[in-house]
C-alpha cells in the first residue's frame, strides 16, 4: 500500500510540475507577442519627425521637418554621461564649418532639469541647437538605448549612419562629410 501511495504522490508531483511549466511557457509567449515592439531606427530608415522645446535658441521649439534639405547630425546625450561630455567640444568645433556646408548639428538632452542643461551649455560654450526631451518621446521614437547615440541623416531624411558610443573628432568629421547636401 505504501508503494502505491509513493507512485501516486510522484504522479501528482509530476503533473503539477508540468502544469507550472506549461503555464510559464504560455505566459512567456503571451508577453512576447503582446509586448509593444519599440521601433529601433537603423541605417537606411527614414528619420522620424519630431518637435521639441529648445534650450539655447531664440525660437521656442524645433522640428526635424524644419531642417528638410539639410544634413542633420542628431545626437542623444545627457550631462551625466562621460562620453557625451567628451564629444561635445568636437561638435562645437565643427559646427560653424558644417553649418555653412548645409549640415545642422542638433543635440537632444535627456536630462530631467532644464537648469542642469543650461549650466552645462554655459560651461562648455555650446552654440549649436540643444533640444530637451524631458519625456523621452523622441528617444523612444528612435529606439535609443545607450548614450551617446548619434544619427547622421542626409538631406532626404534618410539615416545614413547610426553610432552608439562616443565619437572622436576624426570619426565625427568623417560622418559629417557623408551628409553634406549635394546641391
Amino acid at each position: 500500500m505504501a508503494n502505491k501511495n509513493k507512485k501516486k504522490n510522484r504522479l501528482i508531483f509530476r503533473v503539477i510540475v508540468l502544469i507550472v511549466l506549461a503555464a510559464a511557457t504560455v505566459f512567456a509567449l503571451y508577453s512576447t507577442l503582446t509586448k509593444d515592439d519599440q521601433e529601433v531606427i537603423q541605417e537606411g530608415d527614414q528619420a522620424p519627425n519630431f518637435q521639441l522645446k529648445t534650450v539655447n535658441m531664440e525660437q521656442e521649439t524645433m522640428s526635424l521637418g524644419e531642417l528638410e534639405g539639410k544634413g542633420v547630425m542628431l545626437n542623444f546625450w545627457g550631462t551625466w554621461c562621460p562620453p557625451c561630455k567628451k564629444e561635445m567640444p568636437y561638435m562645437q568645433e565643427l559646427y560653424p564649418e558644417y553649418k555653412e556646408k548645409g549640415v545642422e548639428i542638433v543635440a537632444v538632452s535627456l536630462d530631467d532639469s532644464r537648469l542642469v542643461i543650461e549650466d552645462f551649455l554655459n560651461e562648455y560654450g555650446l552654440t549649436f541647437p540643444i533640444l530637451h526631451d524631458k519625456t523621452y518621446q523622441v528617444n523612444d521614437a528612435y529606439g535609443v538605448g545607450y548614450l551617446p547615440a548619434t544619427f547622421f541623416i542626409n538631406e532626404d531624411g534618410e539615416v545614413v549612419k547610426k553610432v552608439v558610443g562616443g565619437l572622436t573628432l576624426d570619426k565625427l568629421e568623417g560622418h559629417l562629410k557623408e551628409i553634406v547636401p549635394e546641391s
